[in-house]
């Protein structure tokens, strides 16, 4: 049957869209204007008007000079690492504690469900935590930016909110197949738990790629700076250092403005790209809990 809208309803949806499409101008525009100013002419950006629709002067230059330097490809390297590092071991702490936490025969269950929630509300600190660190010998090592966020509390009850309300004629038809726990989980539930695999792992790798305070506290050689660190400087200290020397413009301010953008263009475009992949699953899995 063809379903007739009335007018009321044509009046709704064409002010729905109109306010959605506003909203996502609004959204939108602000990440495009970095886009275009990265792309334009330093000095001309930097003596003109900011809020710009089209690239003033358009060259390629604040990227050149960003990816000529060392230090800011050592970053994006460095960053890379933690990130993949970081999440893997991440998503193996979340997998393996969501899955013992959903199941109800677990002895002291309830227990060990209050000490973790209690971790929520409660923690050491962040003196505490960087004496626990410089205790631990992991000061300015790799460790130091995986380890002491290794599990987030809220990331765990999620997944185990997933696992509890799978159909548990799926575990009991495998063990009487003769498959014991690791068998049942990485072959029957995580393919099953995709959707919430996907949400979890993109918190923690959105987490460690915008990552820079643990940098601050436990960094202490300039080589094993993240990006977010090498970024930092520039935005705040307005650094010139990666215009010195390379005699692409005489105003070195304005090349330092032109480069920002650039910068928080390469620091946002591989996460921009990883999001597409994940839309599917991210959509399902964020409705964990919402429907019972």
């Amino acid at each position: 049957m063809k379903y007739e809208k009335t007018a009321s309803n044509r009046i709704f949806d064409t002010t729905l869209i109109v306010l959605l499409s506003i909203l996502a101008v609004i959204t939108l525009y602000p990440y495009y204007n970095v886009v275009v100013s990265s792309f334009s002419n330093a000095v001309e950006l930097y003596n003109g008007s900011k809020l710009v629709l089209l690239p003033k002067g358009f060259n390629y230059d604040s990227y050149r000079i960003v990816f000529r330097n060392p230090i800011l490809l050592t970053s994006y390297l460095n960053t890379f690492i933690y990130v993949v590092l970081g999440t893997l071991v991440n998503m193996l702490m979340n997998i393996f504690g969501a899955y013992s936490l959903s199941k109800r025969y677990l002895p002291g269950m309830k227990v060990f469900m209050k000490l973790i929630v209690f971790t929520m509300f409660f923690s050491g600190g962040m003196i505490p935590t960087f004496l626990l660190v410089y205790e631990l010998q992991m000061i300015d090592s790799i460790w130091a930016m995986i380890l002491p966020n290794a599990v987030a509390t809220m990331n765990i009850i999620i997944m185990r909110t997933y696992f509890i309300g799978m159909d548990p004629a799926i575990e009991e038809s495998a063990r009487m197949d003769g498959a014991h726990d690791f068998t049942i989980l990485f072959k029957i539930i995580l393919p099953l738990a995709k959707p919430v695999l996907a949400v979890i792992t993109l918190y923690y790798a959105v987490g460690h790629w915008n990552s820079f305070f643990d940098a601050l506290l436990y960094l202490r050689t300039r080589s094993k700076f993240p990006l977010q660190i090498i970024l930092r400087e520039i935005l705040i200290y307005n650094n010139k250092t990666l215009t010195s020397g390379q005699g692409v413009y005489e105003d070195t301010q304005a090349v330092s403005e032109s480069v920002k953008y650039a910068l928080i263009v390469v620091s946002t475009v591989p996460i921009l790209c990883l999001y597409p992949y994940l839309q599917k699953h991210f959509v399902k899995g964020i409705m964990i809990g919402s429907i019972k």
